[in-house]
């Protein structure tokens, strides 16, 4: 048993050193958000599941996400998610953390609901005698969060019998051209050959960030020159998108986040009214702008891939 968590955890840290090459400043989220104090009008916090339910059984599947104070969404996105992995795997229990403790306290303080963290969600399967665990990210890339979890998760290698983790939204050439097709499906309507389709990422200082231009070059060769991929606090910037619109013929600009939730960043970096946003940015440069301020985990085709890589996962317990 012990061999088999070995190779299980190895094989996922080998994955995350690998795609972290060249870390030389502290984390930045990717496929997340970074949210402050403030409180917001999220909705209502007693509708969403929290997960934290002990006697659970021997097979739990904690789902790992960054996190979002944002009520609604959160339910929308995460909760989605979790519901849809529940669907997937009726003999394992679904259990929920987050890796944003500024996110967990803020909840904490301003709604009074307690979600766990990574090392609480993992004393709590110990706890409940859990044998089988099985870790599904819900990052999109592997960045520096999904090497925290990994880290996190190696530290309890003996405290279960078998140990796999799953890989994040975008790992192989097929989840960039399926996540691809998925938001093109999403935003078609919108296709009109006058509209610039904007996608919003985060961004990150590690390696990873690659993705996005990644991300791009399968859409432009996808045939979808009037969509483009920028982020928040990395390269493309929302200058570099600009002026790529600008070299087209459009009137109207789309923008969506291209992150789980629609937090923080979607709701004011993007859609918010203050000069620096998306939406400003690109008002003042003469564009009809309209905002869709909803995560990736709304989308069912989201979903369905991650939990196929949970499935896959799960196969690697036998192996």
């Amino acid at each position: 048993m012990k061999k088999t968590i070995a190779i299980l955890l190895c094989a996922a840290m080998l994955l995350a050193l690998a795609a972290a090459c060249g870390k030389t400043e502290a984390p930045a989220s990717n496929g997340g958000e970074e949210e402050d104090e403030e409180n917001y009008e999220t909705g209502d916090a007693s509708l969403d599941n929290v997960r934290n339910a002990d006697e659970i059984g021997e097979n739990e599947l904690l789902v790992i996400s960054f996190g979002t104070s944002y009520n609604d969404n959160r339910r929308l996105t995460i909760g989605a998610i979790e519901a849809a992995m529940e669907k997937a795997f009726p003999d394992w229990s679904i259990r929920r953390g987050f890796t944003s403790q500024i996110i967990i306290d803020h909840v904490k303080s301003r709604d009074n609901v307690s979600i766990d963290n990574l090392e609480e969600a993992l004393d709590r399967a110990v706890k409940n005698g859990v044998k089988n665990l099985v870790v599904q990210p819900t990052h999109l890339m592997n960045g520096f969060e999904y090497n925290d979890v990994v880290d996190g998760v190696a530290k309890y290698a003996d405290s279960f019998e078998k140990i796999a983790i799953g890989q994040p939204i975008l790992t192989s050439d097929e989840d960039f051209q399926r996540v691809a097709q998925i938001i093109v499906d999403a935003t078609k309507e919108y296709d009109d050959g006058k509209t610039a389709i904007c996608f919003m990422g985060h961004g990150t200082e590690a390696a990873s960030n690659s993705v996005y231009a990644r991300m791009q070059e399968v859409l432009t060769d996808m045939g979808m020159a009037n969509y483009f991929i920028g982020t928040v606090e990395a390269e493309p910037s929302v200058d570099d998108v600009l002026k790529a619109v600008q070299a087209g013929d459009y009137t109207r600009v789309v923008l969506e986040p291209l992150m789980i939730v629609a937090g923080d960043h979607a709701n004011n970096d993007m859609a918010g009214d203050e000069e620096d946003s998306w939406k400003s940015i690109f008002e003042g440069a003469g564009y009809q702008v309209e905002c869709l301020v909803r995560g990736l985990g709304e989308m069912e085709p989201i979903q369905q891939l991650l939990v196929e890589h949970a499935q896959a996962a799960v196969a690697e317990l036998d192996k």
